[in-house]
């Protein structure tokens, strides 16, 4: 098998990922995510249930598509960083650059998609893991970067003040897009507390894990 057959492959794979994802969302958010079954989802995609159960195993997750991104993103940021950059100033960096560019994986998802999650105990429950894993991930990359053992509290500590501000941050881009202001005036406030919060952190944690 040639490799642009295997990518040709691939690239079908992602796109009726896509697909599956799109047309769940959508019926999600007309109905609510608790009233659709996959067997609808699967006709209203033109695909078999099988299909869709095998690229989501989860339900939830045809909704919350940037899992992975979302999961990795605060580790990935610190990972990245650049040369003399804490972990809290790359973070503060990508934060306020996803302000700017109306990232959804900090919350800029549009009042349907937001009210579909908010009025789904399931949905709730999967995007509260989610924060959870990416607090954890962090935790673990501070870790390993610091060459401790699993008995020393500092990284998880600093990890889990890192995801808390950001989680905060999160929910107050969803209370602002469920009061139904304006996009422009949710990333103005974004910006400012993104600075404040940070700000407050920095005493304690501008220092830390320097590159």
């Amino acid at each position: 098998m040639t490799s642009p057959t295997l990518n040709l492959r691939e690239q079908k794979k992602r796109e009726t990922r896509q697909t599956i994802s799109d047309v769940a969302t959508r019926l999600f958010m007309e109905r609510g995510f608790e009233a659709v079954t996959i067997a609808e989802i699967a006709t209203a995609a033109h695909v078999a249930k099988m299909t869709v159960t095998n690229y989501f195993p989860r339900k939830e997750d045809m909704a919350l598509d940037l899992s992975d991104e979302f999961v990795g993103s605060l580790a990935r940021t610190v990972a990245e960083r650049g040369a003399g950059e804490s972990a809290l100033a790359a973070l503060r960096r990508e934060f306020l650059a996803a302000v700017a560019r109306r990232d959804p994986v900090i919350g800029f998802a549009g009042l349907p998609f937001v009210r579909m999650i908010v009025e789904s105990p399931t949905l709730t429950a999967r995007l509260r893991e989610f924060h959870e894993l990416r607090e954890q991930a962090l935790a673990d990359l501070l870790v390993a970067e610091a060459h401790v053992g699993p008995g020393d509290v500092v990284p998880r500590a600093v990890a889990a003040q890192l995801g808390a501000a950001h989680r905060v941050l999160f929910a107050e881009t969803i209370r602002r897009t469920l009061a139904g202001d304006d996009l422009d005036d949710v990333a103005a406030a974004l910006a400012d507390a993104g600075t404040r919060t940070f700000d407050l952190l920095e005493p304690a944690l501008g220092d830390y894990a320097v590159r």
